[in-house]
């Protein structure tokens, strides 16, 4: 496995900083985005005012929004009922069976989708593993599940590995 495979294509502090303009300059249509702790807090049940606010400007831009999570459909139906928005359940991050059904499904190109979420090992690795840009946001919360917990202690060292192998990586207001 190499390094590379969990280098993200941009580091941005929060999903809400994403703006339409910079997607559309990337020529990104298409957002797939994790749900517990990159759209919503992982311990709440559903969004915010502010999450509904991001995700209807972004399609007054015409960028669509999908979730694609790890959870049960139970959950993520509940979670986003109120945003209205297309989802994948059981992905299975980082494998790229989730993302790649997704693709097929809503006929996208790859070059017109951007993967965000909050883990390193598994939404930018699935991201890279299907030859998609990556966004890495910093998690909603400071608090996770327990294998999350796990995941990130050894994505911390990845991190580490990461800046060393490319200086440049660091936490942006944006896309650039």
């Amino acid at each position: 496995m190499r390094l590379a495979s969990f280098k993200p294509t941009w580091m941005i502090q929060s999903i809400y900083n994403i703006s339409p303009d910079k997607l559309q300059q990337h020529g990104i249509d298409t957002i797939l985005t994790d749900l517990d702790n990159t759209l919503i807090p992982w311990n709440h049940a559903g969004s915010n005012r502010d999450i509904l606010h991001w995700v209807r400007l972004l399609q007054q831009y015409g960028i669509n929004v999908i979730v694609i999570s790890n959870n049960n459909p139970k959950r993520v139906r509940r979670a986003v009922a109120d945003l209205g928005l297309p989802f994948v359940a059981r992905a299975f991050k980082p494998m790229n069976i989730g993302i790649k059904r997704t693709l097929k499904r809503f006929s996208l190109r790859k070059d017109q989708v951007v993967m965000v979420g909050d883990q390193l090992l598994t939404d930018v690795w699935a991201a890279n593993n299907c030859g998609i840009a990556s966004i890495w946001v910093r998690p909603l919360v400071k608090t996770d599940l327990l294998p999350t917990r796990v995941n990130r202690r050894l994505e911390t060292i990845v991190y580490w590995q990461l800046k060393k192998r490319y200086p440049e990586l660091g936490w942006k207001g944006d896309i650039d």
